[in-house]
């Protein structure tokens, strides 16, 4: 099978939308509302593409003058002056089209790729050709003559237009393929997205993706569960058990955890789960290192609450068995968290994970309906990498029975269910842990107590004196779960 030539972005995340890049000497369309990022991504498309070795012409159909743009580009990294009246040219085409029509615009441009040996060309103001246009059929053919002697030249062609173009549009109708940048709002932040609307010749991820402006400019995010598919056709035939970090917690299911198994811990506030994800990380190595991944609790105050439970973090941070990363609901996006969650298990050897918690990750969603999926393909990721994985997860009831799952279909996400509850006691609120669920293993369905002190994390046997039916009131889990 013939595979087209690519045209490399450099932009994070667009090369692996587009599955390889756009295809060499193709036609396309990036279109958005005024602010959406159109001009930031096309620049940025030009100068990656000049540090690669090709050249670029940058013609605009604009009034507003060059050197305004410069100012705006000039405070991101990938903007070059160097490069500009050698590698990429920019040219105002504006008045040519108001004075001597879209024909001489057409010349012009032709010209210039010629004379400039461009490989890429970027035109910015499509609107304002559709505008000159005297009927949709003119409109087709200017960007027809365009198409024809860019293609014949090697050269892949930009159209920058602020309309929102629909799919039977001139324009849409020519091109190979259509970029969309747009934005909505989501509760008190205003989220960026991109989608490809079009492609011809080559397939792309579908959908909405996440993405972001930064310093180094655009940056887009692909839908996590639409990147990583085949996770689970990696899977480790071979199965170890590992210590929980609670030692006598190990015995209730068959000597600890099974390796690459994702293990839920639910609660309610203060019931103790980040105390038992800083047990779990403590059996970290610097042949088997920990990350701890977490919303709440800051890498100073996780240190402090570790040495309270007798665990010396900072010495496994030195060693380099162990990374701490705190990040912000409020700012963060949900598939760059996880992104970088891979990232890190890639780059440090990552054998261990505590997530602290699925919840606060999920706060970053845009679209809450597809957590389900998220999670799914991060966690069968992350088992066919031969990571061991605990995850926190808070309810809302302290003494209740109800509990609030994070996902309608959990038993499908995770392979250990544990849940601690908040009992009284003859005038005492003691936490009570239950084993829910452990995947092809055996478990003592007992009802335990879990007990933080300043000897660490443990558990026993609940005490006899418990009554049948406050037991069974704690271990039971709603059906909601």
């Amino acid at each position: 099978m013939n595979q087209l030539k690519r045209l490399q972005s450099g932009v994070e995340g667009l090369d692996e939308l587009l599955k390889g890049g756009f295809v060499s000497g193709s036609s396309y369309i990036i279109q958005g509302r005024p602010g959406s990022g159109k001009t930031i991504l096309a620049n940025q498309i030009g100068f990656n593409h000049v540090r690669d070795g090709g050249r670029v012409l940058f013609a605009t159909l604009l009034a507003e003058p060059h050197e305004r743009l410069f100012q705006f580009l000039s405070t991101l990294s990938f903007f070059d002056k160097t490069r500009i009246g050698e590698e990429i040219q920019f040219i105002s085409a504006f008045d040519t089209m108001e004075n001597e029509g879209l024909d001489e615009v057409v010349k012009l441009l032709r010209r210039e790729i010629s004379r400039q040996k461009s490989t890429v060309m970027i035109l910015d103001g499509l609107l304002n050709a559709r505008s000159k246009a005297d009927s949709p059929l003119n409109t087709k053919r200017f960007i027809s003559e365009l198409q024809g002697h860019a293609a014949f030249a090697g050269c892949t062609v930009f159209f920058l237009t602020s309309s929102q173009l629909d799919d039977g549009s001139p324009e849409h109708t020519m091109v190979d393929g259509v970029l969309e940048l747009g934005e909505e709002q989501v509760g008190a932040r205003q989220m960026r997205r991109i989608r490809m609307r079009k492609t011809r010749g080559s397939a792309a991820l579908a959908g909405d993706h996440e993405c972001e402006i930064t310093d180094d400019g655009l940056v887009i995010y692909p839908r996590l569960e639409s990147t990583i598919t085949h996770s689970p056709m990696r899977d480790s035939a071979e199965i170890s058990i590992i210590p929980s970090g609670i030692a006598s917690l190990d015995p209730f299911i068959s000597g600890g955890l099974m390796s690459s198994s994702v293990s839920l811990i639910m609660g309610p506030s203060g019931s103790g789960k980040t105390s038992f994800g800083i047990n779990f990380l403590s059996e970290s190595t610097a042949e088997e290192p920990g990350l701890y991944f977490g919303f709440y609790e800051s890498p100073q105050r996780l240190r402090l609450k570790a040495k309270a439970l007798g665990r010396d973090f900072e010495a496994l941070e030195e060693s380099g068995a162990l990374t701490l990363v705190w990040r912000s609901i409020a700012t963060e996006k949900v598939d760059k968290l996880a992104l970088e969650l891979l990232r890190l298990v890639e780059q440090k050897s990552i054998k261990r994970v505590f997530i602290d918690s699925l919840g606060g990750m999920g706060r970053t969603a845009a679209d809450k309906s597809r957590l389900l999926d998220l999670y799914t393909a991060l966690m069968s990721e992350l088992r066919s990498r031969n990571v061991t994985v605990l995850a926190s997860w808070e309810v809302r009831s302290i003494l209740g029975e109800g509990i609030d799952a994070p996902a309608s279909d959990l038993s499908g996400i995770v392979d250990n269910l544990l849940l601690v509850r908040f009992a009284e006691t003859e005038a005492e609120l003691k936490r009570h842990l239950s084993i829910l669920k452990v995947r092809d293993s055996n478990y003592d369905p007992a009802l335990l107590e879990l007990v933080i002190d300043h000897q660490g994390v443990g558990v026993r046997k609940a005490f006899s004196h418990v009554s049948d039916d406050e037991s069974s009131a704690i271990a039971r889990p709603s059906s909601r779960s």
